[in-house]
């Protein structure tokens, strides 16, 4: 690794940044999980900052850089470009400081990112399909009208306010082997690898990045694979990391793993299921890296940074019903059935002899079977595991044709 670049972030720019922020962002919570820790062999640590006022760490960052401003940078006003948290974050303390603020989001992006950055004041603005797009426009937004642009990572200022989510950490958590951590642009891990530089240098820090947006990770020696696309961590979904954050990074981080899409929805159903945590896909992604690689961390004492919650309700929910089917918990059945009186009856008996419970049924009459006399029959079951599922199943095959779907 290079050496620590001094010029653009230090400890001591993360400490002012904590009392220059203090009373302005929550101090979240560092909790143990002996749920988490059980079922993957690690003893894991929870940094929330899901709880943070806009539901995300961006507040830390965009907290430090407002506060930063000149007077007559307050008066012009500032512009930022976001997938969602780092504008909530500019919105909501532009607001409180009182300096007007314009944001520019992806088309794309989520209604909640959308709706909770409006709700804070700001101006939104909708333009193109990638957030480089939108940072374009930003960027020509911030000459034209002379706004201050607020950079969502490659900053010195917001690093460091990211960074004091690291300081909480250490002073709150025991001491970590590792600590890992979710990298878009890389601002939250340059933040975080300063501070355990300086005041926990045995502990590891890793870097983790979905799939779709690697590029780091592939230069550092992961498998190839096309860049780009749809994830369901679009909080880092950025195609590359910035350039004072590489810096910081050459020097700390030697490891950057990579998490798939499922293992991501995974990490989201385990947090929900056995942490009761909600967390979206950016800030379930250092989970998803453990899990991908379990016996990296096994028996190790691990941090996991949830760097935020503002998920989607409507895709919070398809990732939880993906998990249980996944996991043989929603079993999906199609029957093919005599058309004739008491067989609904009789196949809903079997199911519940079983225990099996029927969340949907469909029967089709006219269209789906070869014949007249016949039906077919779809049917989602909830069962309690996937060895029930297939007792659940085995009962209904005695007497009729299933097909699992």
């Amino acid at each position: 690794m290079d050496q620590l670049p001094q010029d653009v972030l230090s400890i001591d720019d993360v400490r002012a940044a904590a009392l220059r922020i203090a009373g302005h962002v929550l101090r979240t919570p560092t909790i143990p999980s002996a749920v988490l820790s059980r079922l993957t062999g690690a003893e894991i640590y929870l940094k929330l900052d899901n709880l943070q006022a806009v539901g995300s760490f961006k507040e830390r960052g965009a907290a430090n850089r407002l506060a930063l401003l000149t007077a007559e940078e307050r008066a012009r006003g500032v512009v930022a470009m976001s997938a969602g948290n780092h504008a909530q974050g500019v919105a909501r303390h532009a607001s409180r400081q009182g300096v007007a603020a314009t944001i520019v989001m992806p088309r794309q992006t989520p209604l909640a990112k959308v709706s909770g950055t409006t709700a804070w004041g700001a101006n939104v603005v909708l333009h193109g399909a990638t957030v480089e797009e939108a940072a374009s426009h930003a960027r020509h937004l911030a000459a034209s009208e002379g706004l201050v642009f607020i950079h969502p990572y490659d900053d010195p200022a917001v690093m460091a306010g990211q960074g004091t989510l690291a300081l909480e950490m250490f002073e709150d958590a025991p001491p970590l082997d590792a600590l890992l951590v979710p990298i878009g642009g890389g601002g939250l891990i340059s933040g975080c690898a300063v501070v355990a530089h300086a005041v926990s240098p045995s502990t590891e820090v890793v870097g983790v990045q979905v799939a779709p947006y690697s590029a780091l990770a592939q230069r550092m020696g992961a498998p190839p694979q096309v860049l780009g696309g749809a994830t369901i961590a679009e909080g880092i979904a950025v195609k590359d990391i910035g350039n004072q954050t590489a810096r910081v990074i050459a020097a700390l981080v030697g490891t950057v793993l990579v998490a798939h899409e499922r293992v991501v929805e995974d990490a989201i159903a385990m947090l929900a299921e056995a942490a009761k945590v909600v967390a979206e896909g950016a800030g379930a992604t250092a989970l998803a890296g453990l899990l991908a690689h379990r016996d990296r961390f096994a028996g190790k004492r691990v941090g996991l940074v949830v760097c935020g919650g503002n998920i989607d309700s409507r895709i919070f929910s398809n990732v939880l019903l993906r998990g249980l089917l996944r996991d043989g918990r929603l079993l999906r059945l199609r029957m093919d059935i005599p058309d004739r009186p008491g067989v609904l009856a009789d196949i809903a008996t079997r199911i519940g002899a079983t225990g099996g419970n029927i969340i949907e049924v469909n029967h089709q009459r006219l269209f789906a079977s070869p014949s007249v006399q016949a039906a077919q029959l779809e049917i989602m079951i909830e069962a309690r595991d996937r060895v029930h599922a297939t007792k659940i199943e085995a009962a209904l095959t005695d007497a009729y044709t299933v097909h699992r779907i």
